[in-house]
């Protein structure tokens, strides 16, 4: 994968790069939009132990399928409006270090079930070369 910061844009306002450009041939994986549901089923009541939980099923879910986070070509955040965005952002920072996929996050009014405030959903590659 190669990740392109055109000069003639305005520099990644956050952790992102604006273009992440896939070889030919390689196999995509769409992972569903990751909840801050722990394996025993049970939800975090905060925002920061979801966006923890969140991060932690997406990197369970691509070691599962031998890959990591390396991978992930974009991602795209939904947080409920009023939640800290910044700690969705701490957590994305633990799990994905220096990693800087193409990105997109936006507030919401809610998700499906008023306990969630955090989904993430990413598109994944399974060629980083």
């Amino acid at each position: 994968m190669e990740f392109i910061n055109p000069d003639d844009v305005v520099s990644p306002q956050g952790l992102y790069s604006h273009i992440v450009k896939v070889p030919s041939g390689t196999e995509l994986l769409f992972i569903s939009g990751q909840l801050g549901i722990k394996p025993d089923g049970s939800t975090p009541n905060t925002i920061e132990g979801q966006s923890d939980q969140v991060f932690s099923n997406i990197v369970t879910i691509l070691k599962s399928q031998g890959l990591g986070v390396e991978n992930i070509v974009k991602l795209t955040t939904f947080i409920v409006a009023g939640q800290d965005g910044q700690a969705v952002r701490n957590a994305r920072i633990k799990y994905l270090g220096a990693h800087r996929p193409a990105s997109t996050a936006v507030y919401i009014s809610q998700l499906v079930d008023p306990a969630w405030f955090v989904e993430v959903e990413a598109v994944v590659s399974t060629d980083v070369s």
